[in-house]
């Protein structure tokens, strides 16, 4: 009879995600981006896309949803933004806003309730979620790197639309 020794549990994936949005207009076109990085081989992944209308604050929340859905489940996940909006609706308001029913103190509707809601789903498929508020334009290199691919990808907008990509390169 053979028996077969236990697997090994898999190491721990930790990931650090910059994620940045950008529009020009508000409404207008918009655009996001996320470097992914995994902290044990330095390999980056770079997602990406863009909406013909759109608000500064969606296409926000968009690069943290597109990063976060880019991973395989159960990852220790580092956020890095410039977004208040997105940290603080993380970090502080989100828990409020789901025991009133996904409405504000006042009573009205969450504005970009369904996104915010697939920002949750996304960050419940990983181990842990941490977020990191940094000054944005101040320097920190991933977020001004994705800074620049958010505005690229604001300015695509404005010329054919919507777009959603996925890219890998090693770092």
């Amino acid at each position: 009879m053979h028996v077969e020794e236990p697997r090994p549990a898999a190491p721990e994936r930790h990931i650090t995600i910059a994620f940045d949005g950008a529009c020009k207009g508000n409404p207008g076109p918009g655009g996001y981006a996320a470097i992914l990085v995994n902290a044990h081989t330095q390999t980056e992944t770079v997602v990406h896309g863009s909406e013909p209308k759109t608000t500064n604050n969606r296409m926000e929340l968009r690069a943290a949803i597109e990063a976060l859905n880019a991973l395989q489940p159960g990852a220790v996940v580092t956020m890095v933004g410039d977004s208040e909006y997105v940290l603080k609706g993380m970090t502080a308001w989100m828990p409020a806003w789901k025991k009133r029913g996904w409405r504000t103190t006042k009573g009205k509707a969450v504005l970009n309730a369904e996104l915010w809601q697939a920002l949750d789903a996304a960050v419940a498929r990983h181990a842990e979620v941490r977020w990191t508020w940094v000054r944005g334009h101040n320097g920190h290199t991933l977020n001004e790197r994705v800074d620049q691919m958010a505005n690229q990808q604001a300015r695509w907008a404005g010329v054919v639309g919507a777009s959603r990509r996925i890219e890998t390169a090693s770092g």
